[in-house]
C-alpha cells in the first residue's frame, strides 16, 4: 500500500486467537453490570486525557500484555487530524510485551470511549485481552486498529504517552523505551493540545486546593 507498510494485523484471526487463548476463569472486562476494565497504552494512559471524555476513569492498576508490541500508524494510512501522525496500536509480537494502564469505568462511558476509538467508522476494533498485574490475570477491553499502515507518531501525541507512562508509574526500561521513538517532528498547533493542556492545569489547581485545605 502506498504510503507506508501495511501492519502486520488480521481482524479475523486476531479474534479468533484472542477468544481461544481468554481464560475463562480470569476476571471479566465487563467487571460487572455498571463497571468495565479498560487496558491504555496510547495517550489514555494520561489521566487527564482519558477523562476528557469519559470522566468516570479511575486507576485501578498498571499491568503487562504479553507477546504483543506498541506500534504507531493509520487507519487505511490516512493521517490522523486530531494528532498529525501515526497514533499507537498494538500487534502481535512473541516475546514483546506492552506495558498501560487499566481503568475501571462506568458502562455509561462506553459509547463514548468507542467514540473517541472511532469504532463505528471502522478505524478501531474492539477486543478483550488478558493482561498481568503483580501475579495477577485481568480480562481487559482495549482496541486494535483495522487496516494499519506504519506512521510516526507526532511529537506532541508521543509527549502525551511519555506524560501518562510517568504519571502512572510504569517501568523505567518501558518509559526509555517510549522516549526513543522517532516522531515526524510535526510543530504546528494541536487543538486537542490545548484542550489537554487547560485539563492539566485543572487538575494543578484542584490538587493544590486539596494540599492547602
Amino acid at each position: 500500500m502506498a504510503g507506508g507498510k501495511l501492519c502486520r494485523f488480521s481482524r479475523t484471526l486476531l479474534m479468533i486467537g484472542l477468544f481461544l487463548l481468554t481464560d475463562l476463569d480470569a476476571p471479566s472486562a465487563m467487571e460487572n453490570q455498571t463497571t468495565f476494565l479498560y487496558f491504555a497504552y496510547g495517550s489514555n494512559l494520561l489521566k487527564e486525557r482519558l477523562q476528557l471524555k469519559n470522566p468516570s476513569a479511575r486507576v485501578h492498576c498498571i499491568a503487562r500484555l504479553q507477546d504483543y508490541k506498541l506500534v504507531f500508524g493509520n487507519h487505511k494510512g490516512l493521517a490522523s487530524d486530531r494528532w498529525q501522525g501515526g497514533v499507537a496500536t498494538i500487534e502481535h509480537s512473541p516475546g514483546d510485551e506492552v506495558w498501560g494502564v487499566v481503568w475501571k469505568i462506568n458502562m455509561a462511558d462506553l459509547e463514548s470511549l468507542d467514540r473517541q476509538e472511532n469504532v463505528r467508522l471502522g478505524a478501531y476494533s474492539p477486543v478483550e485481552v488478558s493482561v498481568w498485574t503483580r501475579g495477577q490475570e485481568l480480562n481487559c477491553r482495549t482496541y486494535i486498529m483495522n487496516s494499519c499502515v506504519y506512521a510516526p507518531p507526532s511529537p506532541q501525541y508521543l509527549k502525551v504517552i511519555m506524560m501518562g507512562a510517568e504519571q502512572n508509574g510504569l517501568p523505567k526500561d518501558y518509559q526509555e523505551k517510549l522516549k526513543a521513538i522517532e516522531t515526524n517532528k510535526y510543530e504546528g498547533p494541536l487543538p486537542v493540545m490545548e484542550e489537554l493542556e487547560k485539563a492539566l492545569r485543572n487538575s494543578k489547581l484542584k490538587k493544590k486546593g486539596r494540599s492547602d485545605a
